[in-house]
């Protein structure tokens, strides 16, 4: 049985993760269409600084959060000053960094999935008339959705178990930016927090593997619905 503080971390975790693919999201479409559909000078380099934080080591991922983004950070200072936005030592400082961790897999996903649209039929509806909106919305993106919920739930998973950006941007604060890792973390460090990192591991590791598992169900009931359309 879990405990207030632990219950706390859970919660917290499930918000952050919640809150940081919902807001990835939009741009990942954006972001995933430019490069499967689009060309345009710089596409390389683009491409690779979308991807750049899969490679990078976490914590630096943090600590560029933590230059860009910190109360005396290149754009962070002015979100303080102008808009009262202080995202160090705060949650939502803890939901940007599981976003920016999770956005390339988001991308990924959806761009595997857009690569896979038949374009012949875009060009048909074009040639039919249709608009580049309205052949958007009603060809390419009902064909792109088992990759967008797939990105979802991909980006929701690694959300919760994101680490070491988070303890670099924005700390180790108990009911603030304390998630799963976190918490599991600090146990590690107590003489007698054994029990409480192995609760904090069994729930993480339940919350991952029923994500995955709903994205590759879903996955698979969407591509049923569509091969019948």
């Amino acid at each position: 049985m879990l405990t207030p503080e632990e219950w706390t971390a859970v919660r917290l975790s499930l918000q952050v993760a919640f809150w940081a693919t919902i807001w990835s999201l939009p741009p990942g479409i954006l972001v995933a269409f430019m490069l499967s559909r689009l060309e345009f000078p710089g596409r390389g380099l683009f491409d690779g600084l979308v991807h750049l934080p899969l490679v990078l080591p976490r914590v630096v991922v943090g600590y560029l959060l933590l230059l860009l983004l910190g109360a005396r950070g290149t754009f962070g200072y002015y979100l303080d000053q102008w808009f009262g936005i202080r995202l160090i030592f705060s949650t939502a400082g803890a939901t940007v960094a599981a976003a920016v961790v999770s956005f390339p897999l988001t991308v990924n996903a959806i761009r595997l999935s857009l690569d896979a649209v038949d374009r012949g039929l875009e060009t048909a509806a074009r040639t039919l008339g249709a608009t580049r909106l309205d052949v958007f919305f009603s060809i390419t993106l009902p064909l792109m959705l088992p990759g967008i919920l797939s990105g979802t739930l991909i980006s929701l998973a690694s959300a919760l178990g994101e680490f070491g950006a988070t303890i670099t941007f924005v700390s180790n604060v108990e009911g603030i930016t304390r998630t799963i890792p976190l918490a599991i973390y600090s146990a590690t460090s107590m003489p007698d927090g054994d029990d409480i990192a192995l609760r904090l591991t069994v729930v993480s590791i339940v919350l991952a593997l029923g994500a995955l598992l709903l994205a590759e169900f879903a996955d698979r009931r969407i591509r049923i619905v569509l091969g019948r359309a």
